[in-house]
C-alpha cells in the first residue's frame, strides 16, 4: 500500500449512497486526499443484524450501492481494500438454509462450527469458561433446524452470526472463492476481520491461538498469490500486537487512540513516547473506526492479574470517565450495557466529541497521528470533525451507531467547509506530498509535557512540537535551508513553544 493517507468509510454513509458516488466524491472535492479507500462491507445484505459484517452472500455487491463492475471501477482510479469476514456468516446465507433444510446430509454441513465439532466428547465447565469472550455471555446459539435436528452452534457474535469451520474443506473453499472474487476485480489489500476468533480448540481461549497463526499465514499466501496485501485485524494486549506484526503485512496501531486521548487530557506523553518506541513500523495508524475506541490494547493481559498495559489500570479508569465527561455524558448512553451490540473493551463515541468539540485538540490529535510511523487511515465521521448521533442511537439502540452518521451528499460538502475540517485536509496533503515523510523519523528528547517528531529524507524536513500540558503546537517544514510555519484557520497562541527545548539528538 502507499505511503499516504487512506479513507474508510461505509459506501452508503458518505454522500450518495452509491459506489459511483464516492467514486465522483474521490475524483471532485477529496482529490488529492486519500491514496486508498477501504470500503466498509459492501455485500449482500448492508443492513443486516451487524451493518454488513454478518453477509448473506459474501460475493455479492448489495444492489443498492451498486455492482462488481461498479468496484473495478473505482479500484482503477484509487487502491481498494475490502474485508473478508474470515469468522462468520449470516443465519439468512442460502448456505445455512440449506444445512437447516438438510442438516447432515447437506452439502454445507461442514461449513458450520457446533459444539460438538470442537467438544466431540463434550465440554466442562471450566473449558466453556475460558473461552474468550468479546461480549457477555458464552458463544453458543442453540438451534432447532428446518429438518428437525437440534443443534449447539458457535456463534462468537451475536446469533445470526454464524462461526464458520476454516479448517474444514467447506469453509477453506468459502474463502478461497471470496479472495478470488476480490482480486478478479482490482481489490489491492484485504482485512481480516475478527480472525483472532477463527481457531478453536478444546482446552484453549479459542482466541489467537499458535494455529491461528498459521491459518493466518496460510490465508495471507493465498492473497499475496492474487496480488493482494493482508491486514489483520485484532483488539488485544499490545505484546500480541507486536507478536502478530512480525508475521503479516499491516496491523491496526488500536493503541494510539486511547494514548493520545490520554496524552491530551493529562497534558503529557509519557506513555505515548513510549508506546513509539516499542510499537510495530508496519501499523496503520487510527483515532477512530467503525467500531469504539478500543480499552483492552492498552490495559493488562487478562485483567489487573495478567501483565501490565501501556497504561497503569487506574489510568484507564480515569481516561474512561473522562472521555464521557468530555462527551457530555453522551458516551455513556452508547457504551456498555447501555446500548445492544455491546463490546466490552470500547467505548463508544466520535473522536471530536470524545476531545470536547476543542478544535485546536482535535487538530493536534490529527497531527499526531500523521507523524506516527506507518500508514494513516481517517475514518469517514473523523474526517468531518463528526459530533455524536444520538438520533441514530436512539432509533438503533446500537452503541456503535453513534459514531455511524449518514451523511447526505450536501451535508457532506457543507462539513468540509468548516475551518477544522479545512485545516484537517491542508494537514492530510502534507503528509501525502511532503519528501520528508519517505524518510527517517526522530524523536526529539524533552520534557514529558513536549512531543517532538521529525521526518528527514535528504535535505527536506518536517516536524510536529507540541505542547501538551499547554495545549500549543506547531508544524514546520523546509527544504535547504529554507523553513516555514504550516498556517492553519483555526489559530491559537503558540508563543510558549520558542520556550520549548528539544533535542533531536543531530
Amino acid at each position: 500500500m502507499k505511503n499516504q493517507v487512506q479513507l474508510i468509510t461505509y459506501v452508503d454513509r458518505f454522500g450518495g449512497g452509491r459506489l459511483v458516488d464516492l467514486e465522483r466524491l474521490l475524483a471532485g472535492p477529496l482529490a488529492g486526499l486519500f491514496a486508498t479507500v477501504h470500503l466498509l462491507p459492501f455485500f449482500h445484505r448492508i443492513d443486516g443484524a451487524d451493518a454488513g459484517f454478518d453477509p448473506i452472500d459474501h460475493d455479492r455487491v448489495d444492489e443498492r450501492l451498486g455492482s462488481w463492475a461498479d468496484v473495478a471501477r473505482l479500484a482503477g482510479r484509487i487502491d481498494v481494500m475490502a474485508d473478508v469476514i474470515v469468522n462468520h456468516i449470516s443465519a439468512d446465507s442460502p448456505q445455512f438454509h440449506d444445512f437447516s433444510q438438510h442438516g447432515r446430509e447437506s452439502a454445507f454441513n461442514g461449513l458450520f462450527l457446533t459444539l460438538d465439532t470442537v467438544f466431540p466428547q463434550g465440554a466442562h465447565e471450566r473449558e466453556l469458561t475460558a473461552i474468550y469472550r468479546p461480549r457477555p455471555g458464552l458463544p453458543f446459539t442453540p438451534a432447532t433446524l428446518a429438518n428437525g435436528e437440534k443443534r449447539i452452534l458457535w456463534t462468537t457474535f451475536t446469533s445470526q452470526q454464524l462461526d464458520i469451520d476454516v479448517r474444514h474443506r467447506q469453509g477453506r473453499a468459502y474463502l478461497e472463492g471470496i479472495l478470488r472474487t476480490f482480486s478478479a476485480h482490482g481489490i489491492r489489500a484485504i482485512r481480516l476481520d475478527a480472525v483472532g476468533y477463527a481457531i478453536k480448540r478444546a482446552g484453549t481461549s479459542c482466541f489467537m491461538l499458535p494455529e491461528t497463526f498459521e491459518f493466518i499465514d496460510e490465508l495471507a499466501a493465498l492473497a499475496h498469490s492474487l496480488g493482494m496485501e493482508v491486514l489483520v485485524e485484532v483488539h488485544s494486549h499490545y505484546l500480541r500486537q507486536i507478536d502478530i506484526a512480525a508475521r503479516v503485512d499491516w496491523v491496526y496501531d488500536f493503541a494510539l487512540p486511547p494514548l493520545v486521548l490520554h496524552a491530551l487530557y493529562q497534558g503529557t506523553a509519557r506513555y505515548l513516547k513510549h508506546w513509539l518506541e516499542i510499537r510495530p513500523r508496519n501499523a496503520l495508524t487510527v483515532l477512530d473506526t467503525h467500531d469504539g475506541i478500543g480499552v483492552i490494547d492498552v490495559g493488562p493481559e487478562g485483567g489487573a492479574a495478567g501483565r501490565p498495559g501501556l497504561l497503569p489500570a487506574e489510568q484507564i479508569d480515569r481516561l474512561v470517565e473522562t472521555i464521557h465527561a468530555r462527551s457530555g455524558g453522551q458516551s455513556r448512553l452508547a457504551t456498555g450495557a447501555a446500548a445492544s451490540n455491546l463490546d466490552l473493551y470500547q467505548v463508544n463515541c466520535t473522536f471530536y466529541d470524545a476531545l470536547g468539540r476543542d478544535d485546536r485538540l482535535y487538530l493536534l490529535a490529527r497531527a499526531v497521528q500523521l507523524f506516527f510511523p506507518g500508514i494513516p487511515q481517517i475514518y469517514y465521521v473523523g474526517l468531518l470533525g463528526g459530533h455524536n448521533d444520538l438520533q441514530q442511537l436512539e432509533c438503533t439502540g446500537v452503541g456503535r451507531d453513534i459514531n455511524r452518521h449518514r451523511y447526505s451528499e450536501a451535508e457532506l460538502l457543507a462539513e468540509l467547509e468548516r475551518p477544522v475540517v479545512r485545516d484537517l485536509c491542508a494537514l492530510i496533503r502534507l503528509r501525502n506530498t511532503h519528501p520528508a515523510f519517505q524518510g527517517a523519523l526522530r524523536i526529539g528528547r524533552s520534557a514529558d509535557s513536549v512531543l517532538a517528531l521529525r521526518w528527514q529524507a535528504g535535505s527536506a524536513h518536517v516536524e510536529l512540537i507540541a505542547d501538551l500540558a499547554a495545549g500549543s503546537w506547531c508544524v514546520r517544514h523546509g527544504e535547504d535551508g529554507a523553513e516555514q510555519t504550516v498556517v492553519l484557520e483555526c489559530q491559537w497562541p503558540q508563543a510558549s513553544l520558542a520556550e520549548k527545548r528539544v533535542d533531536w539528538g543531530d
